[in-house]
């Protein structure tokens, strides 16, 4: 198995630089991924998050199902245990879920019965989200474009609040915590999860990688290689099952969305000779269709 520390890891001192526009594209344009160290995200923060992560999903069943409403087609508030799955999976994830998204575009939902929940998750939002907009420049500047070129501001980010439980002996066999599947969106935000579990497949072998205290993993997404003509690659990555069925696991990917209205028309500069390899969409369009394939629509 490769070691894992093989990913990129780039510091975010470098934020603004030629060489970190350089070294996040070069990692992006060959595994898709990197672990960006140091990148500004509150560490006591962090921890408060997931402890009032822990408290909302050890509520009730019938408590957590009052944040689960239909009209917002999972894109606000609680998706219960299993309602998820891969592209093409037959079977569902072993997860549970909370999203907190842009209150510029909807008002997130409150769960009272955690006072300090939405505060938590808030501020941790900003922060993801600035680092973000860094990130994005960096890459725009890596492909010799404006940044508008493929980012438009006004779109819905989602900060995923994750539960995996412990697994029952109910299991089925061959089901994971998240089976392989690509990230929908253009870049995702990991930072140092509770427990290790995740893995990309890089040339057909499954690689861990993991983020030490106060540094994020970094993946670029369907919507950005989609834009890129596949010149940034959207990886194959999963969340395997624990050896102790008895761990749980909390995660917070944050999944950085445009505008709906944002062109994914690839690049032309990123077209060589000619091979167009994806037709013309928009990212809302592109979204909604990918949301019914996963089971959020």
């Amino acid at each position: 198995m490769v070691d894992s520390r093989a990913i990129d890891r780039i510091d975010f001192g470098l934020v603004g630089t030629a060489e970190f526009a350089q070294r996040i594209g070069r990692s992006l344009s060959t595994t898709g991924f990197f672990v960006l160290e140091n990148a500004g995200i509150d560490a006591e923060l962090l921890q408060r998050a997931y402890a009032v992560t822990a408290d909302f999903f050890e509520l009730s069943e019938s408590v957590k199902q009052g944040y689960c409403l239909p009209e917002l087609h999972g894109q606000r508030g609680f998706t219960p245990f299993g309602q998820e799955h891969a592209k093409d999976s037959p079977h569902p994830d072993l997860k549970e879920f909370w999203h907190v998204g842009n209150p510029d575009v909807q008002p997130n939902l409150v769960p009272v019965e955690v006072p300090e929940f939405s505060q938590a998750l808030s501020v941790l939002y900003s922060q993801l989200d600035h680092c973000a907009q860094c990130l994005l420049a960096a890459i725009a500047d890596f492909l010799g474009e404006p940044l508008n070129a493929i980012y438009q501001p006004g779109g819905d980010s989602i900060l995923r609040v994750i539960h995996y439980p412990p697994l029952e002996k109910t299991t089925p066999l061959g089901s994971l915590r998240s089976a392989p599947h690509e990230d929908i969106n253009l870049i995702t935000l990991l930072p140092t999860a509770t427990a290790s579990g995740l893995e990309l497949l890089r040339d057909g072998v499954w690689e861990p990688i993991d983020a030490s205290p106060g540094s994020v993993i970094v993946d670029s997404g369907d919507m950005l290689q989609w834009r890129t003509n596949g010149r940034l690659k959207s990886t194959t990555h999963r969340v395997v099952n624990p050896d102790n069925r008895r761990d749980r696991r909390f995660s917070m990917p944050f999944f950085v969305h445009p505008h709906p209205k944002t062109d994914l028309t690839p690049l032309a500069s990123c077209v060589i000779n000619g091979d167009v390899k994806f037709p013309p969409i928009t990212a809302g369009r592109y979204l909604k269709q990918r949301l019914a394939e996963i089971g959020l629509a």
